[in-house]
């Protein structure tokens, strides 16, 4: 343990003035602290699995309340090891999680039915029928899908809900009592008018008349949490929300709370690229492309979400539901494998030497296709998903060529969404990747390049994730120049931010078009399997 004569970071954790950022992503719970300027100081995590219960993706309560604890523990941990304190008071703090599905409470605030994630699609008749209502894309995912789903299925709780909110809203009113949600949170709940800052005002009004056909006296507007845009106050730290975080009870109440915001948000953040022309990727249990706009999409797309950045300004989103799980099953395999041949590797230097093998690989994989669908799939139709390894009679299998299938399987998906962009003459700079798969330099990224034939860039930030993210937007909080937050970025977080960047290579273009031809070829496979198994 540090013994050490206290440093300077020691002092800004000791004083109070570290930053923490939390979020709860789809297999772990992360908690960074940060010194004002980002620069992170400690950190620690919990792994956590959604469940499939009763054929619905969920989490328990349990499962959030202390896998919160143990990730803030974790951290507290971290940085008595590294700079010999551990945080009693904080600067600020903030919450970040997957967005979009169902969490519904009534008036006492008690959970009305298991949190139903993003990752269900049973929505298909509400998002279709809202969709025409709204003359908006509603997906199976977003939060008013799921509402209107349980108001046509006539479910006994519906009568009694009180509010409705997302994951990291949830967690932000249990540690602060305010029911409020960031702006591009909030917009994967209910589309958001430019003009307000808020939900649209006409489609709120719509939507409570086609309510009222079902239900007597109920307001959208009144269960939805208030939207706050980056940089605003969005509570304080209430002595409960002390105690549910550390439950050593060392942490004081009192610190400012920046808005919750959303994974797909604090991934922009993370990625510096929240102004326009930007864009990001981002690669973990799901894959999705956030793309800001210079101005408004010309048509309705089922394949395109219309969202927003934490500062509220559009951007058009392709989300996928299956990323990179299935890839990081087979690494698993392999590691398995390895360690019964007696050569027992760590899954870090397992998955580095399948990445580096797929460089080697014919550029369309040579014959062989893979489907990472473990859940389903709203941009290619799929209610459920059954993860495929396929090849015909004369590919050639190798390591290299698996592997390199599972990453272009990955990337597919995304590529048929951002297609559409493509149709729709969105233009982006540089898109920058973000997730864990771009720890194994230049594989993942230059393999991405090819798929959406444009220049993708990893930054240092690449693997820190959306809780170092949306730490830098409780950092924001403190910023009284009145800059915007894409300058404040700029200027105070990325300045000196080194990057690679890569061209995509022509080889690789084309050998992905190859295969997402097949591979469009192969969904009826795909389609055949879920029907029969």
């Amino acid at each position: 343990m540090t013994t050490a004569a206290a440093s300077p970071d020691a002092d800004v954790i000791s004083q109070g003035r570290a930053v923490l950022g939390i979020e709860l992503g789809s297999t772990r719970i992360k908690a960074v602290l940060v010194a004002p300027d980002g620069r992170p100081l400690a950190s620690g995590g919990h792994a956590w699995e959604n469940r499939f219960v009763d054929r619905t993706w969920t989490y328990t309560e349990d499962d959030v309340w202390s896998g919160l604890r143990e990730a803030y523990g974790a951290m507290a941990d971290d940085a008595q090891e590294r700079h010999g304190v551990r945080p009693t008071a904080l600067g600020a703090l903030g919450v970040s999680a997957m967005m979009h599905g169902y969490l519904a409470f009534d008036e006492a605030g008690a959970l009305l039915v298991p949190f139903r994630t993003w990752r269900n699609t049973t929505t298909g008749p509400a998002a279709g029928e809202l969709t025409e209502l709204l003359g908006v894309n509603i997906p199976l995912r977003w939060s008013v899908a799921h509402h209107y789903q349980a108001v046509l299925d006539d479910e006994p709780h519906v009568a009694q809900v009180a509010s409705l909110t997302t994951l990291a809203g949830w967690v932000h009113r249990r540690l602060t009592g305010e029911h409020v949600l960031g702006v591009g949170d909030a917009s994967g709940m209910f589309p958001i008018d430019a003009a307000t800052g808020t939900y649209d005002a006409d489609l709120v009004a719509r939507y409570d008349a086609r309510l009222a056909e079902r239900l007597d006296g109920v307001s959208l507007e009144a269960l939805l949490p208030r939207v706050l845009p980056a940089g605003r106050d969005a509570g304080h730290l209430t002595a409960d929300g002390a105690a549910l975080l550390d439950a050593t009870g060392a942490l004081s109440p009192g610190a400012p709370l920046c808005p919750p915001e959303g994974d797909a948000g604090t991934g922009m953040v993370a990625t510096n690229a929240v102004a326009p022309r930007t864009g990001n990727v981002s690669v973990g249990t799901s894959i999705f492309a956030m793309a800001v706009l210079e101005q408004p999409l010309a048509r309705v797309h089922e394949e395109i979400d219309m969202v927003t950045t934490p500062s509220g300004d559009p951007v058009a989103m392709v989300h996928c539901n299956n990323g990179a799980s299935e890839l990081d099953a087979w690494a698993g395999v392999f590691a398995e494998l390895v360690e019964a041949v007696g050569s027992p590797a760590g899954r870090d230097e397992v998955f580095r030497a399948m990445l580096s093998a797929a460089l080697d690989a014919e550029a369309d994989a040579g014959g062989v296709l893979a489907y990472n669908y473990l859940s389903g799939e709203p941009v290619t139709g799929l209610d459920e998903g059954r993860p495929l390894y396929l090849r015909t009679p004369d590919s050639r299998l190798s390591l290299g060529t698996f592997v390199r299938a599972q990453v272009l399987g990955a990337f597919a998906t995304l590529a048929l969404g951002m297609r559409i962009l493509d149709d729709e003459g969105v233009d982006l700079d540089v898109v920058v990747g973000h997730g864990g798969i771009f720890r194994t330099a230049g594989v993942a990224q230059r393999l991405l390049a090819g798929a959406l034939d444009t220049r993708v860039a990893v930054g240092e930030s690449a693997a820190e994730g959306g809780a170092w993210g949306i730490a830098v937007l409780a950092c924001y909080l403190a910023d009284d120049s009145g800059a915007d937050l894409a300058s404040w970025l700029d200027t105070h977080v990325f300045a000196d931010a080194a990057s690679s960047v890569v061209e995509p290579d022509p080889a690789d273009v084309e050998g992905f078009r190859s295969y997402l031809t097949r591979y469009e070829a192969g969904l009826a496979v795909e389609r055949a399997a879920v029907d029969a198994c």
